[in-house]
């Protein structure tokens, strides 16, 4: 085991309540997300794949930062944020949402929960919600609290998460519906539990409310899942890619608007209420997108890992595009990767070129999610 102090961004990186135990099972490396550690590295990522897909794994996804709204006016104000319609969101239930700027440019692709009448939270992806809130909350006049709850995510996925969730929590949580949430409690600790998860997997995010107690949930939920092959390890790269899950910061940006994204339904021009970009939208609506984002299959040998600069896409010699995304899947055997490129060159079957640091590849364009196209595994 490594000492936790080997990993030194300096006092101004938050560790999570996890970072010990994540340390003591056996994580190697860390990045940053959101201000805060994340483990990046449990081994060969390609066995953490196979972990996940077969059996389940446990994450620290506490860089998954919240921010809690609270007040008469909460529920107006969380739909002053996003331009998905909220007006039939329950007490109870979760939703993936967009949040956008004035120009209609994503700042984030958070889970939003409605945990009470009036108490949302806001599980962020990798940019500073909190500050935007705060500045739209100011000019808004809506009677509203904001700030950063003292809770932190585990994500539990994998075909056996369910089984280990029941010796936790007893079988009645199989009951549990597809983007819902439930407000649980685990030898003493308060505990928020949702049916969600980054993995395109079957899994749950399990919320703790009391950040002193962080190496006691991790411990006791390995513990429980050891008879199911439960192992600790990251958020896979290879399966979200696979599952055609966004990462913010690479496949999309303040610069991208949802259609580009293919998330129209999250847009609800012909709602009654107002959000903020919904005038842009609306333009953008009716003017139509100049690109697109696409999946596409890559030739060669496999990928020794994910990309980590943006790679042109040629036809002819022009540039039409960029690679954001990409990763080689040992289950389709193929390297498979998400990209944004100019509307004339997203049909189904166009072949163009991957310019990548060392060589040049051909590539086509295909169907995505390249796996379970439906969300089938995860809504079982």
């Amino acid at each position: 085991m490594r000492n936790p102090d080997d990993f030194g961004f300096g006092t101004q990186i938050r560790k999570s309540p996890y970072f010990d135990a994540t340390v003591k099972w056996g994580a190697q490396d860390f990045s940053v997300y959101n201000h805060m550690y994340i483990p990046r590295d449990f081994g060969d990522p390609e066995q953490n794949f196979w972990n996940l897909v077969n059996d389940a794994i446990l994450c620290d996804v506490a860089v998954e930062r919240q921010v809690e709204i609270t007040g008469p006016d909460a529920a107006k104000f969380a739909q002053m944020l996003t331009p998905r319609d909220l007006s039939k969101m329950a007490v109870g239930q979760c939703k993936y949402v967009l949040i956008t700027n004035a120009e209609g440019g994503v700042i984030n692709d958070p889970i939003m929960l409605r945990l009470e009448e009036n108490k949302f939270w806001i599980s962020l992806a990798d940019s500073d919600v909190l500050l935007w809130a705060q500045g739209v909350a100011v000019n808004s006049g809506l009677d509203v609290h904001l700030h950063e709850p003292d809770a932190s995510p585990l994500q539990l996925q994998g075909p056996r998460s369910q089984d280990i969730m029941a010796a936790l929590f007893g079988e009645d949580i199989r009951e549990l519906k597809y983007y819902w949430l439930r407000h649980l409690t685990l030898d003493g600790m308060e505990l928020v539990v949702s049916r969600t998860g980054w993995s395109s997997e079957l899994g749950y995010e399990i919320y703790l409310q009391d950040g002193s107690r962080g190496t006691e949930l991790w411990d006791r939920i390995m513990a429980a899942g050891e008879p199911f092959g439960l192992k600790p390890g990251h958020t896979s790269s290879i399966r979200r890619i696979e599952g055609g899950m966004l990462s913010y910061h690479a496949d999309m940006d303040l610069l991208t608007n949802p259609f580009e994204l293919g998330m129209d339904r999250l847009v609800g021009l012909d709602a009654d209420h107002d959000f903020i970009g919904k005038a842009a939208l609306t333009k953008i609506k009716e003017n139509g997108i100049t690109r697109k984002q696409i999946g596409i299959v890559i030739d060669g040998a496999r990928l020794t890992g994910p990309n980590t600069t943006f790679w042109p896409l040629k036809i002819a010699g022009k540039t039409v595009g960029k690679v954001t995304s990409a990763v080689y899947s040992p289950r389709l055997e193929k390297n498979i990767a998400l990209a944004m490129v100019d509307l004339g060159a997203s049909d189904l079957g166009t072949e163009m070129t991957v310019e990548m640091r060392q060589e040049t590849r051909n590539a086509v364009v295909v169907e995505k999610p390249f796996y379970d196209p439906k969300k089938a595994i995860t809504k079982a």
